[in-house]
C-alpha cells in the first residue's frame, strides 16, 4: 500500500507571510466557547476549535439528525474515503497539478485515517441529502485539518491546504463518494464470506455427527418418509455453500468505478490522463483490481450493481431465516413438540413460566433476516428514484447495503457459536417417531401395492395402531422382508427392490 513519503522532520521552513494577510486568512478562534469561525457559501458558522471537521460537516450535523448512525459506524467506509482521496492526490501530483508539500500532507492524513485514526471525526449521519456531498466534505475537511497540522499550521488555515481546491482536486462527490462506497463493500465483503464459510462448516460437522440418527422427514408439516438428521443438516450446509461463490462473483461488479468522471461523467476539470491514473493509483493502494467504467456518464447514475448485490444478501437472509424456522420447529416442546434436537440454552425464557427456555438465537436471526429484506426494498426504491445523470439517493443505498452486510456477518457468527455448534440430538425419540409413524407405509408401498398401502394407512390412523402390526396381521409381508425393508439404510437412500 502506497503511503506518504515525507516526514515532519524534513518539511520546508514555513515561508514568511504578510502579517495583515495572515490575520485576514486565519480562522477566528473564540476562546470562551473553544470554537473557531469558518466561512462558506452561506456565511459563517462556529466549529469546535479541536474538531478536525469544518463548516460543511457542522452544517450537515445540524441538518441531518435522522438515523443516529454516523459515518464512523462503518470504519471501512471511512478507510475507503481516505484511499480514494490518497489516489486522487497521487494522480494529481504525478500530473504536476498538486505541489509536493500539499501532496505529502494529504497522503500523510489519508494514511493516518486508513490506519484507524481520527474516525471519531466522521460525524455526518449516513442518511443525508445532497447525494453524499456531506460525506465527501466531511472527509475533505478532516484530511485537510490533519494535513494542516502536519504542515505546521492550525486547523482552519485553509490558505495553506484547502478542502476543495487541494483535497478534492479533480473530483466531485459524484465520482469520489460512489467509488468509496464500492470500495467499502469490497473491504467488508471478506467478513461476510468468512462468516458464511464458518457457518456452513458447522452445519457440515453436525451432519457427520448425526449421520446415523434416523428420523421422520416432513412435508407440509405432515409425516412424509424417513431420513437421517445428518441428511437434514447436510442440506443446510449445501444451501449455504451455494451462496459463497455467488456473493464473491457479484462483488466483482464493484470493481468497475466512475472515478475521474467528476460531476456527471464527462470528466470536467480533470487532466485527460487523470481518470486512468487515479484508478490505477487506487488499485495500488487498496489491492483491488479496479477498472474504469466503460461509460462514465452511465456509471454516474446507474445503481444496478447495488440492486444485484443486495438481492444476493436478501437471498442469503431468506435461507438463514428458513433454517432458523426449522431449528425452532425441530427443538419445539420439549414434551409437546417435535423435540428431535436440543438447542443450547442461552437464557431463561420467561418471567412467569419457570423452567421455560426459548430458542432466542434463531429468533434473533429471523429478525435480522426481516431487517435485511426491508433494507433490500429500500435499496430497490432508492435505485429507481434516480433522475437523469445522478442518483441522489445513494446515501440510503450505501447505508442499507453496509448495514445488511454487518448484520449478516454478526448474525451468522452468533448462530454458529451460540447455537449450531452446541446442538444435540434426541436419538431414541427420533427413532420412536419413525417406528410409530404412518408415513413408514411409503417404504412398504412398492411391495404391497398402493391400494393396500392406502387402506393400511387409513386403518392405522383410525384405530391408532401400528402400520407394521396391521401388515403382519394380514400376512402381507414376511418378517424377513419387513426387516430388510425397514433397515435405516434402505429407507433413507435409493435401494434395489426385492419384490
Amino acid at each position: 500500500m502506497t503511503t506518504a513519503t515525507a516526514s515532519k522532520n524534513n518539511k520546508k521552513t514555513k515561508p514568511a507571510t504578510d502579517k495583515t494577510e495572515e490575520k485576514k486568512l486565519s480562522p477566528v478562534l473564540t476562546t470562551a466557547s473553544a470554537t473557531r469561525t469558518e466561512k462558506d457559501l452561506l456565511g459563517t458558522a462556529q466549529v469546535p476549535a479541536n474538531a478536525y471537521y469544518g463548516i460543511q460537516t457542522q452544517r450537515a450535523m445540524a441538518n441531518f439528525n435522522l438515523s443516529g448512525i454516523q459515518l464512523r459506524h462503518f470504519p471501512n467506509l471511512i478507510k475507503a474515503l481516505a484511499m480514494v482521496k490518497m489516489a486522487a492526490a497521487q494522480a494529481n501530483y504525478q500530473l504536476k497539478q498538486l505541489e509536493k508539500a500539499r501532496y505529502e500532507a494529504i497522503c500523510f492524513a489519508c494514511q493516518e485515517i486508513i490506519d484507524g485514526k481520527y474516525h471519531d471525526q466522521f460525524v455526518v449521519d449516513m442518511i443525508q441529502g445532497g447525494a453524499g456531498t456531506s460525506t465527501n466534505m466531511n472527509a475533505n475537511e478532516v484530511i485537510t485539518n490533519i494535513g494542516l497540522e502536519y504542515m505546521g499550521h492550525n486547523k482552519g488555515e485553509y490558505q495553506h491546504l484547502h478542502p476543495n481546491n487541494d483535497v478534492n482536486m479533480a473530483q466531485s462527490t459524484n465520482d469520489a463518494y460512489p467509488t468509496a462506497v464500492r470500495l467499502s463493500i469490497l473491504l467488508d465483503h471478506g467478513k461476510v464470506v468468512s462468516s458464511l464459510r464458518a457457518l456452513k462448516k458447522a452445519f457440515k460437522m453436525k451432519s457427520v455427527e448425526f449421520a446415523d440418527v434416523i428420523k421422520m422427514g416432513r412435508t407440509q408439516l405432515q409425516d412424509a418418509v424417513p431420513m437421517t438428521l445428518g441428511q437434514e443438516f447436510r442440506s443446510y450446509a449445501s444451501t449455504l455453500s451455494e451462496d459463497i461463490d455467488r456473493i464473491a462473483d457479484l462483488s466483482d461488479l464493484f470493481l468497475e468505478i466512475n472515478l475521474g468522471g467528476t460531476a456527471i461523467g464527462t470528466g470536467i476539470n480533470t487532466d485527460p490522463q487523470y481518470a486512468h491514473l487515479a484508478v490505477e493509483c487506487l488499485a495500488d493502494i487498496s489491492n483491488f483490481s479496479f477498472r474504469p467504467a466503460s461509460d462514465l456518464v452511465e456509471a454516474s447514475s446507474d445503481m444496478g450493481a447495488f440492486v444485484l448485490f443486495s438481492g444476493m444478501l436478501k437471498r442469503l437472509a431468506v435461507k438463514l431465516s428458513k433454517i432458523c424456522n426449522d431449528l425452532r420447529l425441530l427443538s419445539s416442546g420439549p414434551r409437546t413438540g417435535l423435540n428431535e434436537i436440543n438447542l443450547p440454552p442461552q437464557q431463561p425464557g420467561s418471567s412467569i413460566m419457570p423452567g421455560k427456555v426459548n430458542p432466542v438465537i434463531p429468533e434473533a436471526v429471523n429478525q435480522v433476516a426481516f431487517q435485511i429484506i426491508g433494507n433490500d426494498m429500500a435499496i430497490t426504491m432508492a435505485a429507481e428514484a434516480g433522475q437523469l445523470q445522478l442518483n441522489v439517493m445513494e446515501p440510503l443505498i450505501a447505508y442499507n447495503v453496509l448495514e445488511s452486510m454487518r448484520l449478516l456477518s454478526q448474525a451468522m457468527e452468533m448462530l454458529r457459536t451460540r447455537c449450531i455448534e452446541g446442538i444435540t440430538a434426541n436419538v431414541e425419540h427420533c427413532r420412536d417417531q419413525v417406528n410409530n409413524s404412518i408415513g413408514i407405509i411409503t417404504a412398504l408401498n412398492p411391495y404391497i401395492g398402493y391400494d393396500n398401502a392406502t387402506r393400511i394407512a387409513k386403518q392405522a390412523l383410525e384405530e391408532n395402531c401400528s402400520v407394521l402390526d396391521l401388515v403382519r396381521a394380514e400376512g402381507l409381508l414376511d418378517e424377513k422382508t419387513l426387516e430388510e425393508i425397514l433397515r435405516p439404510e434402505s429407507m433413507v437412500a435409493p435401494s434395489r427392490l426385492r419384490r
